[in-house]
């Protein structure tokens, strides 16, 4: 069985990202998209990473139009979005899909080690997994419970 760390995903520029670039890292790994009814959830997001980047927190954002066509744009049309209208400045991945076979490893990987939804898929856009410092993924959340909800299972792993 692989580890978290063993995985390589692409950034939105199309470079290859080792995920043991983030070793030793709390890791927040949420697909997200732009049109969606939680896209409003990418302040809370910024205001995590704002909060607790100096202490080990990362957050790595993987847009995902498989729900709706909800992040129809281009991986650079999706940064400028999100740059331009909550200032997000963590890292933001290459558009993926989370279920199906053509889910990125990461994606597969991240649904075996905390299950939900029907087989484990991704039910929606804005769901969360939570990673602590060891790669061991510790916790799920799904689309509706917002950032500043899941900030206390941050703050212990910090």
């Amino acid at each position: 069985m692989k580890k978290i760390y063993e995985f390589t995903v692409k950034d939105n520029k199309g470079n290859d990202v080792s995920m043991a670039d983030y070793q030793g890292k709390v890791l927040l790994i949420v697909n997200t998209a732009t049109g969606c009814g939680f896209t409003p959830q990418y302040e809370g997001l910024q205001n995590l990473y704002e909060k607790y980047q100096e202490k080990g927190l990362e957050i790595l954002d993987f847009p995902c139009n498989q729900f709706l066509n909800q992040a129809p744009g281009s991986d650079e049309e999706i940064q400028a979005f999100c740059k331009g209208r909550f200032g997000v400045t963590f890292k933001q991945f290459q558009k993926i899909n989370v279920n199906g076979k053509n889910a990125i490893p990461l994606y597969k990987y991240l649904k075996n080690e905390q299950k939900g939804g029907l087989f484990g898929n991704i039910k929606w856009n804005f769901t969360k997994f939570l990673v602590d410092r060891n790669g061991i993924v510790v916790k799920r959340f799904g689309p509706a419970v917002k950032p500043e909800d899941i900030e206390e299972s941050i703050v212990e792993l910090l």
